[in-house]
């Protein structure tokens, strides 16, 4: 049996004021892993062609379905680096809208439920304005040296980016109609015959 992990695990338990987020990069990476949708696995898609690491964890939230065809991305505030693949438990803060080389793109952004230092983050407020800087410098340079555009048309609150996972989620049960079973992140399940 395999795990999907993008089927196969819980979106959340409470959505959209928690959710469930698989890493897929590691803070200080320059590999750029993405969920392989065909296997529901991690795959290395590409290393950066900058100079730049990743300055967050970065993942997406399963069984969600974003405009751009991917799973919604989540940008995670950690203390220490996360390995891909971890599961986190989350509170979105806030909702980074982009255009990335023409296409539209949301990355919500979060912090994790069970790390003391976020404790206080409840809202885009709350994060250190110097970080959320250093975020959308990322964003809008890690693809210059390879002539494409990043732009970001706005950084919005946690209640906007509650909205986007639902509208994620919801896209998401549209897109599959039911046809995958849902399995609770971190809860043992039973094999499949």
């Amino acid at each position: 049996m395999s795990l999907n992990l993008l089927h196969d695990v819980s979106s959340g338990k409470n959505v959209p004021h928690e959710i469930t987020v698989v890493v897929e990069i590691n803070k200080g990476s320059k590999n750029k892993y993405e969920l392989d949708k065909e296997t529901g696995l991690i795959l290395l898609d590409r290393v950066m062609h900058t100079s730049q690491d990743y300055p967050f964890d970065y993942g997406f939230v399963p069984q969600s379905h974003w405009h751009d065809g991917d799973p919604l991305d989540v940008v995670l505030l950690t203390t220490y680096p996360l390995l891909p693949g971890i599961l986190v438990h989350a509170r979105p803060v806030g909702v980074i809208d982009m255009v990335d080389s023409g296409e539209g793109d949301a990355k919500i952004l979060a912090v994790p439920l069970e790390d003391p230092r976020f404790k206080h983050v409840e809202d885009i407020d709350d994060v250190n304005p110097h970080i959320l800087r250093e975020i959308e410098h990322f964003f809008l340079t890690y693809k210059t040296i390879q002539n494409k555009v990043v732009t970001i048309s706005s950084v919005r609150d946690a209640k906007s980016a509650r909205d986007v996972i639902k509208e994620a989620t919801d896209l998401y049960k549209k897109k599959t109609k039911g046809k995958t079973k849902i399995k609770k992140a971190g809860k043992k399940t039973a094999k499949r015959a």
